[in-house]
């Protein structure tokens, strides 16, 4: 009768793990696991026709940038709306075979990037957005100058330039222009290549006044912080804004940090990028190594959070120019193509600590998939090769679970005999291992060594872009989702019980029960797992069954099914 009463404490204990681990995700901002609620818009965003909006609820001006890095000291502010020059507010839309990029003449911003080559998950029929302004979303990009009164990203420009990538042709450029402003002209000059997803943008800065002017470039990222739709948060994924420096490498910074004025990064750096950060894709501005540049984070509204650089540009004197040249990234985290832009931008693509053993794990697996031509095959042969390389650890393993397994019988004779004197039990339990050579402890030592490894594998598999829409076989059509079906889950789940009935049976039975409770609930959260990491985990569970079949048999242990007492 006790044992079932610890047994109905156990699963209102797991039971109420899960109501915390809801009020959690709610507490952060982030939508309910198991209890979702529906979620809430994002600050509405200026409207895309007509004048320009009033107000800078979704774009704010640079006077909003950080009081340490707005302007140099005695420099004139940024000038109000009412200074714009007023001309009609239009959006101009480019496309290349891999972007549809969309602008705003407010500034020359790019409002909307949609990515060809990937679909939306939610209606594969339109390419995925990442960059949007909308009533429910907001996430830009905008640049501008500080120090004086200049253009910014508030500022009326026109458009000249192509819009279509002509055929043949590598690359499309567009340009736009703003009036003279206090005697200053910024001239912004988009070149997008064909298959690329870093943008080329120059700031030209002309000064048609009568004095020499000193400006400062600023290159901001603008979003809302709700993650991506559709994010589980299971997957632990991180969204939000990071920096990166050579000194302080890769620093990520919670919303909720900026929100408590706690945000931790490098200030200043003559290297390093800014960037948003979410699952599968990101954004980032990019400037050249030895250009010094000052980083910023803040909130601008209710939910809107801004991420960006400012750098000093050389003095302009009158009927002069000067230009910086930088790098706009929109697009999905293919590491190969990320490593080749700039250094520490593959960073983005996030395996945490572990990410020593994720890079060559994902260099494999992208070698194996160059052969097989299927990234669910890929895995399967992966983890068949990490199995080859670890049989030796896991052969020690399942030779003392062997062992362990043999005198199981004599330590449960023994522990029913002398049940009502614990220390002489414990003794004599000593005295048998000692008299049998066999190491309590000795199936997990091997086990643990390689618990990092597959941890890194899971990070591998739930952070790489490709296996979004990659199809496997049969009904699965998409890695990065779970099985519409739930066929795996329950395959990975009778593959775990299985493994758990070749186990020896714990002494004690309420370790014993534990051992089978503990698989059907870590189980649970595989039905909300991507069907590729799924797919790794059963076939990781087979393969361990196999190999401790094999060398259970080989001891002349015959494999036994330890099933389950719960009277």
């Amino acid at each position: 009768m006790n044992d079932i009463r610890r047994t109905i404490l156990w699963v209102i204990f797991g039971f109420s793990l899960v109501l915390l681990w809801d009020q959690w995700q709610l507490h952060n901002g982030r939508q309910a696991t198991f209890f979702p609620t529906p979620a809430k818009p994002a600050a509405t965003a200026p409207a895309a026709t007509g004048t320009a909006a009033s107000g800078a609820a979704s774009t704010p001006a640079p006077s909003s940038l950080p009081a340490t890095a707005a302007a140099p000291a005695g420099s004139a502010q940024v000038p109000a709306d009412s200074a714009r020059v007023p001309v009609a507010r239009e959006r101009v839309t480019v496309t290349t075979d891999v972007l549809r990029l969309t602008f705003d003449s407010e500034g020359g911003s790019l409002v909307r990037s949609e990515f060809l080559k990937h679909v939306d998950m939610d209606d594969k029929n339109r390419p995925f957005v990442l960059l949007e302004e909308s009533p429910d979303r907001v996430y830009l990009a905008q640049t501008g100058l500080i120090g004086g009164n200049f253009p910014t990203h508030k500022t009326a420009m026109t458009f000249s330039g192509d819009k279509t990538l002509p055929d043949g042709a590598n690359q499309l450029v567009a340009r736009f222009e703003s009036a003279d402003i206090g005697g200053v002209k910024l001239v912004k000059t988009y070149t997008v290549k064909r298959g690329d997803y870093a943008i080329a943008v120059r700031h030209e800065v002309i000064n048609s006044g009568t004095a020499a002017v000193t400006p400062q470039l600023y290159l901001q990222l603008l979003r809302d912080g709700s993650k991506p739709k559709g994010e589980s948060a299971f997957y632990m994924t991180f969204t939000g804004p990071a920096v990166y420096t050579d000194a302080a490498k890769f620093q990520k910074v919670e919303f909720s940090d900026i929100d408590k004025g706690k945000a931790s990064f490098q200030k200043t750096a003559s290297d390093g990028y800014v960037a948003m950060v979410q699952h599968y894709f990101a954004s980032a501005w990019l400037l050249p190594q030895g250009m010094a540049r000052e980083f910023f984070m803040r909130k601008v509204d209710n939910n809107l959070y801004s991420v960006g650089v400012i750098t000093p540009l050389k003095p302009v004197a009158p009927g002069a120019s000067v230009s910086a040249d930088v790098t706009l990234f929109v697009g999905p985290q293919e590491e190969k193509r990320l490593e080749a832009l700039a250094p520490g931008l593959d960073l983005i693509k996030d395996y945490g600590w572990l990410t020593m053993l994720a890079k060559p794990l994902y260099w494999l697996l992208d070698q194996l998939h160059k052969v097989l031509a299927n990234w669910g095959w890929s895995i399967v042969a992966l983890v068949l090769l990490l199995k080859i390389a670890f049989y030796w650890l896991n052969a020690k393993a399942y030779a003392s679970m062997a062992k362990m397994k043999a005198i199981n019988p004599r330590i449960m004779e023994m522990r029913e005999r002398l049940k009502d004197n614990p220390q002489q039990m414990q003794q004599e339990m000593m005295r048998i291992y000692r008299e049998e050579k066999v190491n309590p402890m000795g199936g997990c030592f091997p086990i643990l060594i390689q618990i990092p490894v597959f941890i890194a594998l899971y990070w591998v598999l739930l952070s790489s872009v490709e296996m979004r829409n990659a199809p496997w076989i049969l009904w699965i059509k998409d890695l990065s989702t779970p099985d519409p079906y739930f066929i795996l889950p329950v395959v990975m789940t009778l593959t775990t019980l299985l493994q758990t009935a070749l186990n020896p049976a714990p002494p004690d039975p309420l370790q014993a029960k534990l051992m089978w409770f503990m698989p059907l609930i870590f189980s649970v959260m595989f039905f909300f797992f991507p069907a590729g990491l799924v797919l790794y985990w059963i076939t990781n569970n087979i393969l361990s069954i196999a190999q401790q079949w094999v060398i259970n048999t080989r001891m002349g242990v015959p494999p036994q099914f330890n099933l389950p007492k719960f009277n």
